[in-house]
């Protein structure tokens, strides 16, 4: 009769292996680069500005203040903000506040829209040149976006939109090369049966694409939304190209405005810190609340 060794198990449970330390180990050390940019921004917007400099290496806010928050919120008057080392520029918060969360609202909603109707197109209907106009839209992709962004100034021009939400919009609203290849591999995994027995009830592609498509992939669809409205939430150069009224500006192009305004020669560090902090705080919500859902849904896409 063989005899069976029960303390073999324990033995190798109980031996210690340096690998899983260590990758424990560089994944605290990448959180705490990623993550260091975020405290010191925190920081320096937590510190005075008149003594900041005196001690720029230091961990910990310099003379504690919510000042630069009061300031970037309108709540300081112009001799407050500069007893704090605060330039006294004006900082029309919730206006550009207001623009930006219009402005990536129309693009992330144009952008979904024809972007799905696309990846529709191309992952379930068959007609002539189909996999040579996909081809194109790949090749779109390695088009870097600032060879475009000349031709659609002077069409904004042209068209006399310039300082408008649409002249922001405009150029964006439209599908996107990574939003129609981004939809239209999960299109191509639902099953053709489906499309079928909707067929047979009568149902052309219109109603298929709204009554079945659409809620079939609406976590992908959410990611989508997503990860078009952080990318619009950022976007800088265009419109600072195409929409300098600050009627009209966005809180990406105010910040660096505001960054440039130095009526006592030196950037108010502190209060730009807190408006980029406050800035940053509702894309950073957002990655908080559906970030596993993104995850899932680009391996699920099949993009590596």
């Amino acid at each position: 009769m063989t005899t069976v060794d029960m303390t073999a198990p324990a033995r190798e449970a109980g031996r210690f292996s340096p690998g899983p330390m260590l990758a424990w180990a560089c994944l605290l050390v990448i959180v705490g680069i990623t993550l260091f940019p975020f405290y010191w921004m925190l920081r320096t917007a937590l510190s005075n500005g008149t003594t900041l400099a005196t001690a720029g290496t230091s961990w910990l806010p310099v003379d504690f203040t919510w000042g630069a928050f009061r300031r970037v919120l309108g709540l300081a008057t112009v001799a407050e903000a500069q007893a704090e080392g605060g330039t006294g520029a004006s900082v029309d918060f919730w206006v550009y506040l207001r623009n930006s969360v219009l402005v990536a609202g129309l693009i992330t909603l144009g952008q979904v829209f024809f972007g799905a109707m696309a990846a529709y197109a191309f992952a379930r209907m068959r007609w002539p040149g189909r996999d040579v106009v996909f081809f194109v839209v790949l090749v779109a992709l390695m088009v870097p976006p600032i060879f475009t962004q000349m031709p659609n100034f002077l069409l904004m021009r042209d068209l006399g939109i310039l300082n408008t939400y649409a002249a922001i919009v405009l150029p964006f609203f439209f599908m996107t090369p990574f939003a129609v290849f981004f939809l239209r591999q999960f299109f191509l995994n639902i099953s053709h049966e489906i499309e079928e027995a909707a067929r047979l009830d009568g149902a052309g592609h219109i109603r298929t694409f709204f009554r079945i498509i659409v809620p079939m992939s609406w976590g992908p669809i959410t990611t989508l939304a997503l990860l078009q409205y952080v990318q619009a939430w950022n976007e800088y150069f265009w419109p600072l190209l195409v929409a300098g009224e600050r009627s009209v500006r966005t809180l990406t192009v105010a910040l660096g405005v505001f960054r440039a305004q130095t009526p006592q020669g030196n950037p108010d560090w502190p209060g730009l810190m807190a408006a980029t902090l406050i800035a940053a705080i509702p894309v950073l919500l957002l990655f908080i609340a559906f970030g596993r859902k993104i995850v899932d849904s680009i391996g699920f896409s099949g993009i590596k």
